[in-house]
């Protein structure tokens, strides 16, 4: 495994982000596609032992569950101190007025209660889930600071949004003094490049650490396009994400071809081409299967020709931007 640093700080994670959105108690929320704890601690342990030292969480993965199964799981496998435990906040985790969004109110009560179930006294790196259309940016980055300087987070990010309004979040923390989100975990793979318009100039230009979330697009670079599997057919959000254009077939397609010339698995390849763009610090995936973990570890050491990198940027059209809901 090779590691690097987040962006601008002194932070150090590994090349590869593991995903937690696959663990989680199939019974609660509404993933039943998810692993159970059982499951999902032998893959766990196995992404520490393949040198896998970032973890991401969300506090809606399965209303809560997926962070008490990863918490339990990182505190017996492994060091503290050499991991980064990242997770989020926005999504809904109870009915009501104030169970959902990034109001102050919401990120004092959200950050304990993470902390609770991942069994931490300190987050590494705390991301807003989305923008928050219904509360006041400089509420939500105010708020982040003071958890940063309360010691229960060490590092704040974001996730997918438009360009300009990161650039705003980025203006006023740095006008008013608070803590600067760090990284953008965003939509980026093969099949979706739209963020290099805007959003990942940006983060090269900022400093800002870039931890793209479906690089291998739900799985569609890693099968035959007409394959489907569990989780496809149930996986709601999903099935927005992709279209059916020509281009995308024709993109999967040589992403097999290449694959088969090297010997090697696809998710290699798509992995590989994501790792090319030097902007992404470490792609964010997810495992359902040990074999998952090996080829996601694996593809940080292939590189690509630069023959093979413009055979699979070819075929790409424009995109319609993927909600970011």
């Amino acid at each position: 495994m090779d590691y690097t640093r987040l962006g601008r700080t002194g932070l150090e994670v590994s090349r590869i982000a593991l995903g937690c959105m696959t663990f989680g108690e199939p019974s609660r929320g509404n993933h039943t596609w998810t692993l159970n704890e059982e499951a999902s601690r032998p893959l766990i342990r196995r992404a520490v032992e393949l040198g896998i030292t970032l973890f991401d969480t969300a506090n809606v993965y399965s209303d809560g569950s997926s962070e008490e199964i990863v918490g339990r799981a990182l505190a017996e496998y492994t060091n503290r101190d050499e991991i980064v435990i990242a997770t989020k906040l926005n999504g809904r985790m109870h009915p009501g007025p104030n169970g959902a969004g990034l109001s102050r109110k919401a990120v004092m009560t959200e950050i304990d209660a993470s902390l609770t179930r991942l069994g931490v006294d300190y987050v590494d790196l705390y991301q807003i889930h989305r923008w928050d259309p219904h509360t006041p940016i400089e509420e939500t980055l105010e708020a982040m600071h003071d958890v940063v300087k309360a010691g229960k987070v060490r590092y704040i990010g974001a996730s997918s949004m438009y360009a300009w309004q990161f650039a705003k979040a980025l203006y006023l923390a740095d006008l008013h003094g608070w803590t600067r989100f760090v990284s953008m975990q965003d939509h980026y793979n093969l099949l979706n490049r739209e963020e290099e318009r805007e959003m990942l100039p940006l983060c090269a230009d900022q400093g800002i650490g870039v931890l793209p979330w479906s690089p291998l697009a739900r799985g569609r670079l890693t099968r035959d396009w007409d394959e489907a599997t569990t989780r496809s057919e149930t996986d709601e959000f999903g099935k927005t994400l992709y279209d059916t254009a020509a281009s995308d077939r024709v993109i999967a397609d040589r992403v097999a071809k290449i694959a088969a010339e090297r010997g090697v698995p696809r998710a290699q390849v798509a992995l590989a081409w994501v790792l090319h763009n030097p902007v992404v610090t470490a792609p964010i995936v997810g495992a359902s299967k040990p074999g998952h973990l090996d080829d996601a570890v694996a593809a940080v050491e292939l590189t690509l020709t630069d023959d093979e990198v413009a055979q699979l940027e070819e075929p790409y059209t424009p995109h319609e931007v993927a909600r970011f809901g």
